[in-house]
């Protein structure tokens, strides 16, 4: 039986590590051919070596998102190299901490560079390709955090609430096109990027941080890269053919409070 990504081809950003690097794998296991978009060059080669090896196809790419040369000339390059992009998963962020009152203008700009410029530059070279080949799928990477109050994270906050808003309007943009738009919204994941929020979170202790975060999840722990994983594959398939616009939120409860 076909793969639910079978013949696709998806850039994921973001790919070498943490929900990129699980979502890359998943997809490529469900037929997809996977162009693995990272910043470091050898996160995204080692996350194409773990998919190959398992028997998938995937290409490494080295981009920086905020770069839109440096976007577009990547995303040539994977329509060359494996054929028109067909999904594409903006997984790529940053994360930050701070209040309005403490948080650095430097990290206010990086936060929103990366977690909403980044999608949109990705989107735009992506749904470029879409409108020539019949349409396609981008599934945005949003938090919880765009939906609820986080203390001392307010570049995150905002960015995050940022990709909200614009997926809606690239879902009505582009429905004509034949391109669908969705956003998850994870509760907290525990993965490399989340460490120093727990520790922050934790005066410093990321093991203090960590219970104090489970506590706020009725399901009773963190998620996983994999939980994550699969509801983008779900998105990017035609199993979610008549979703655009939608945020989907897999937090373990959290926002049901």
């Amino acid at each position: 039986m076909a793969g639910r990504l079978e013949g696709k081809v998806t850039v994921v950003t973001g790919g070498g590590s943490g929900i990129g690097r699980a979502a890359a794998a998943l997809f490529a296991v469900e037929g997809a051919a996977v162009a693995v978009l990272d910043r470091v060059p050898e996160a995204a080669e080692e996350t194409v070596d773990q998919i190959v090896a398992a028997g998938g196809q995937a290409l490494a790419v080295t981009a920086d998102i905020v770069d839109s040369d440096g976007v577009n000339a990547a995303f040539d390059w994977v329509n060359a190299q494996l054929g028109p992009v067909g999904v594409l998963y903006n997984n790529a962020g940053v994360n930050s901490s701070g209040s309005v009152l403490t948080a650095t203008e430097e990290d206010w700009d990086r936060c929103l560079a990366v977690n909403v410029k980044g999608t949109y530059l990705c989107s735009a070279a992506a749904a470029r390709t879409m409108v020539d080949h019949g349409g396609g799928s981008i599934v945005n990477q949003g938090s919880v955090a765009a939906l609820v109050g986080v203390a001392n994270f307010a570049a995150y906050c905002a960015s995050k609430g940022a990709v909200v808003a614009l997926t809606r309007s690239m879902a009505v943009d582009l429905a004509p096109s034949g391109i669908r738009v969705n956003v998850i919204c994870p509760g907290t994941v525990y993965t490399p990027l989340m460490r120093p929020m727990l520790t922050v979170r934790g005066g410093g202790d990321e093991e203090k941080g960590l219970a104090m975060t489970v506590a706020k999840y009725p399901i009773g722990r963190l998620g996983t890269p994999e939980d994550i994983a699969r509801v983008a594959l779900f998105l990017a398939s035609d199993e979610a053919a008549f979703m655009t616009g939608s945020v989907v939120t897999p937090d373990g409860g959290m926002t049901a409070q």
